[in-house]
């Protein structure tokens, strides 16, 4: 049996599809907020997933757009015929959230966060015998995040910035001679002409900037954290920081919904 793990994002929609315990694909769409045209592409790549199959044990969501949660989970459940759970709502994410008002934190830092202590955290049966530092989870989406657990478990909060694409976007937007550059990366530190220079300006300065927050996230510890990159950026990013990186995971969120429904508590009936 599989399952089908969707990530509602501000950009994109990604849908991974596991079986077992392996991601065997990833497809994504472009995020767009009209709900006819978002189903008709929904329903084309829904077709796609169900040639390469296996049939579907379920469909796990995580969304940070409220607006089309509803929409993405309505159509998969009529096309596939299986129970769609949602992240928050359906299936809680068992970390120690410290936020100040926990419901202020997007459920995919959660489930990131959670991936993150599971697969790379250090193991509980550890704990007594070394101190085990907090994890660091850099995601390179839309904005850019850092989320801290501790190795205890515990979501501790975070930092978010703009994004890579945000960033270049605003440059070409709101400047009037600055022009739109695709995003790769820059072949020099110092740019010889203008797009150069901006992804330049992008890469080593976000290269810099994650170095920074990390050495000052990591004063906060007696015990040097671990690094986990994920997101759409993250293996161009690799190349700008500096710091020891752990890992770097483009596939954690898919992970974590999937290790979450692998431990569900809920029911399993098809409607």
């Amino acid at each position: 049996m599989g399952l089908l793990t969707v990530d509602i994002g501000n950009t994109t929609i990604a849908l991974g599809l596991f079986k077992n315990q392996r991601l065997l694909k990833v497809w994504r769409i472009e995020t767009v907020f009209n709900c006819r045209r978002l189903r008709s592409r929904l329903y084309s790549l829904a077709r796609q997933i169900q040639k390469r199959g296996p049939a579907l044990e379920g469909i796990v969501i995580c969304s940070v757009v409220p607006q089309l949660s509803g929409a993405v989970a309505e159509g998969l459940s009529k096309f596939f015929k299986v129970n769609v759970f949602l992240i928050g709502r359906d299936i809680k994410v068992p970390l120690i959230n410290r936020y100040r008002n926990p419901r202020h934190v997007g459920q995919d830092r959660l489930v990131g966060g959670f991936a993150a202590s599971k697969l790379y955290g250090t193991p509980a049966r550890r704990l007594n015998r070394m101190a085990g530092g907090p994890l660091i989870v850099i995601d390179f989406g839309t904005a850019i995040t850092f989320d801290v657990v501790s190795r205890k478990k515990e979501y501790l909060g975070g930092i978010i910035i703009p994004g890579i694409r945000l960033t270049a976007e605003s440059l070409w937007k709101k400047t009037a001679l600055l022009p739109k550059v695709r995003i790769k990366a820059p072949k020099e530190l110092i740019g010889r002409d203008t797009k150069e220079s901006i992804l330049s300006g992008i890469f080593y300065g976000y290269g810099a900037l994650c170095d920074g927050l990390i050495d000052r996230i990591a004063r906060g510890f007696p015990s040097k954290p671990k690094i986990i990159l994920t997101g759409g950026y993250s293996r161009i990013m690799r190349k700008f920081i500096d710091q020891k990186i752990h890992c770097v995971d483009e596939n954690l969120i898919f992970k974590g919904m999937n290790l979450l429904f692998k431990s569900k508590k809920f029911s399993l009936q098809t409607p």
